[in-house]
C-alpha cells in the first residue's frame, strides 16, 4: 500500500511556521491536490513527504513506514518539477533512463523501460533529441516520463504545468490524469490554480498561511465550502461575500425564539430573503453574518432584491460577466448566458438570487466559519 499521511505536521524556518499542525491523508491510488496561493504552505508540505525538507514536528509517512529520518532517495518517490529540472547536455533517452542508473537497474532492462516510458507519454521520436529542441510540453512529457520510468509508490508534482501557455496546460493536465489513471499510483499534486484541481484531483486539500481549511472532493467543496476563505478562493469567479444582517420579520435574530417569521440577511439597503430550510438552519446565529452567494445563483431582474450599479461587463464567449457595485461599493458578479441581454456600464440594475436552497451561503461575521446547515 502506497498511501501518504502527514500527522500533525508542523514546519518552522526560524521564527516562521510555514506549516501549522497539519494532518492529510492521501490513500493508495489516489490524486490529491494541495491547493493554495503562494506562501501558503503547500510546496513546503510536499517537500517534507519528497525529504527535501526536515520535518519540525509531527510525522510523514508512506505505506506503512515513517519516513522522517529516511533520505529522499531511499523513500520510493518520484517528484516533477515547475522547471523540469532536466540536464540539458543529455538527450531524451539519458534523461529518462537517470533514475533507473542511478539504482543499478542493467543496461538492457534501462532501454526496455525508456522505451515503455517514451511510448506511454508520445516521445518514442524524441528520443536522441536534447531538451533544448524540445517544446515546453515536450519536456513536461520527459519530465514525466522520468518520474515513471522507475514505477514509484508515490508521484510528487509542484506546479509542473505552470510553465506552459493556457492550450497546451489544459492538454497536458488532461494527459497526467488519463496517465494517472492507468498507472493507479498515489499523486500529491500542488497547484495554485484552482482550474486545475478541481479539473483533475480526486480529493482537493485547501491550504491557507500553512493551515489545512478544507479537504474534499471537488463537488463537495465547491458546494459546501466550510469557511468563507474556501468559498472566495474556490470559483471563476469566486463566490461573492456580502456583509449583512441577519433578521427575522424586521426583528434581529437574536430574537428568534419568539418571532419565527422568515429569515433575511439586510444589507445595503436591501434585504434578501433566505429559503426556510436555510433560515431553520442559522436560526440564533448572528446577528452579523457574511451573505454567500455564486454568481451562477444570481440574474438580473426587475424584482431582484439587489440594487447595484453596472461597472463592466466581461464578455468570455459562451458566458457573460457582470460586475456591479452596490450602494456601499460592495462587488457583485453575476455571471450570465452570453445569449441574455447585456446591462451597459453604469446602468442601475436589480440582481435576485435563484431560489433553490444551495444557493445560500452562510458564514460567521467574526471568524468566516460556515453557519450552521446553509446551502
Amino acid at each position: 500500500m502506497a498511501q501518504v499521511s502527514l500527522d500533525r505536521v508542523t514546519k518552522q524556518f526560524g521564527d516562521t511556521t510555514a506549516v501549522d499542525n497539519l494532518t492529510l491523508h492521501v490513500a493508495d491510488g489516489e490524486l490529491l491536490v494541495l491547493l493554495g496561493s503562494s506562501g501558503c504552505g503547500k510546496t513546503t508540505a510536499l517537500r517534507m513527504v519528497a525529504g527535501l525538507e526536515d520535518v519540525t514536528s509531527g510525522s510523514v509517512s508512506i505505506g506503512d513506514r515513517v519516513v522522517n529520518d529516511v533520505d529522499p532517495k531511499d523513500r520510493d518517490v518520484a517528484m516533477v518539477f515547475q522547471s523540469y529540472a532536466l540536464y540539458p547536455h543529455l538527450t531524451v533517452a539519458k534523461n529518462i533512463e537517470f533514475p533507473l542508473r542511478q539504482r543499478g537497474v542493467d543496461k538492457e532492462e534501462r532501454a526496455t523501460k525508456v522505451k515503455q516510458a517514451a511510448e506511454t507519454l508520445g516521445l518514442a521520436t524524441l528520443l536522441d533529441r536534447k531538451p533544448g529542441q524540445l517544446s515546453g510540453g515536450q519536456r513536461q512529457r520527459v519530465a514525466l516520463a522520468r518520474a515513471i520510468v522507475r514505477q514509484p509508490l508515490v508521484f510528487l508534482m509542484d506546479e509542473p504545468l505552470s510553465n506552459l501557455d493556457a492550450a497546451l496546460r489544459v492538454q497536458t493536465r488532461a494527459d497526467i490524469v488519463e496517465l494517472q489513471a492507468r498507472l493507479s499510483t498515489t499523486t500529491l499534486y500542488v497547484t495554485h490554480d484552482q482550474v486545475e484541481a478541481m479539473t483533475m484531483g480526486h480529493r482537493i486539500a485547501v491550504m491557507s498561511e500553512g493551515k489545512l481549511q478544507q479537504v474534499a472532493a471537488p463537488e463537495a467543496l465547491y458546494a459546501r465550502p466550510a469557511n468563507a476563505f474556501v468559498a472566495r478562493f474556490l470559483g471563476s469567479p469566486g463566490m461573492n461575500l456580502v456583509e449583512g444582517m441577519l433578521v427575522e420579520s424586521g426583528a434581529p435574530a437574536a430574537e428568534a425564539e419568539t418571532h419565527r417569521g422568515a429569515l433575511s440577511v439586510a444589507f445595503a439597503g436591501a434585504s434578501v430573503p433566505l429559503p426556510a430550510a436555510v433560515g431553520d438552519a442559522v436560526r440564533g446565529s448572528g446577528p452579523e453574518v457574511l451573505l454567500g452567494l455564486r454568481p451562477e445563483a444570481l440574474h438580473l431582474s426587475q424584482d431582484g432584491a439587489i440594487g447595484a450599479t453596472v461597472i463592466i461587463v466581461e464578455l468570455l464567449g459562451a458566458e457573460t460577466h457582470v460586475i456591479c457595485h452596490t450602494e456601499t461599493d460592495t462587488t457583485i458578479i453575476v455571471r450570465q448566458s452570453a445569449s441574455a441581454a447585456k446591462p451597459k456600464i453604469g446602468e442601475a440594475v436589480r440582481i435576485a438570487v435563484d431560489p433553490d436552497p444551495a444557493s445560500y451561503h452562510l458564514f460567521d461575521a467574526s471568524d468566516g466559519t460556515r453557519l450552521g446547515g446553509s446551502a
